[in-house]
């Protein structure tokens, strides 16, 4: 429980403008993570998923709301949400409110360093595991907007646009 309580310190920090001490607080959960590693039956001690890989998905969280997108995308490719999931279910054991907002944070990151394509898969991705986290988040909202802007707009953000009302 230590673990996840430095995780919730480490994104309220970051949302404070205290960087540094998010990144402390990351450092103190990695080493409860460890020792614990990745839950088996996918939810773990009080269904928080805690280990490695939740710790993983929290500073890719956590580095999303620093503007560091590159740091997103980096971490996008080596952090296996699938790993919390039991057998074959994938991810889809977490919650899809957690799914949605980790599809809208690397969405964020790629449009971010420009990549409109990549920006777009995640989204068309998020919305189909989770569509209310997508069309009624208002970062999500943001996101699609600044995709559909293209011209001309990557596949699927601009059919994606219309249920969020985002089209004239």
């Amino acid at each position: 429980m230590l673990g996840q309580l430095h995780l919730s310190a480490a994104l309220t920090s970051t949302v404070s403008g205290r960087f540094d001490v998010a990144r402390d607080h990351l450092v103190e959960a990695a080493p409860e993570a460890a020792t614990l590693g990745d839950p088996a039956a996918g939810a773990g001690f009080n269904g928080c998923g805690f280990g490695p890989t939740n710790v993983g998905l929290w500073e890719m969280s956590i580095a999303a709301e620093q503007g560091e997108s590159g740091r997103v995308i980096e971490l996008s490719r080596t952090v296996r949400p699938q790993v919390l999931a039991v057998r074959r279910e994938g991810w889809r054991r977490l919650p899809v409110e957690y799914r949605g907002a980790h599809l809208v944070d690397v969405a964020r990151a790629y449009l971010q360093v420009g990549d409109l394509r990549g920006a777009a898969r995640a989204l068309v991705e998020a919305d189909s595991v989770a569509p209310a986290e997508v069309r009624c988040r208002p970062l999500a909202r943001t996101v699609i907007a600044e995709v559909a802007r293209a011209q001309p707009a990557p596949a699927g953000v601009a059919r994606l646009a219309t249920p969020v009302g985002l089209t004239r």
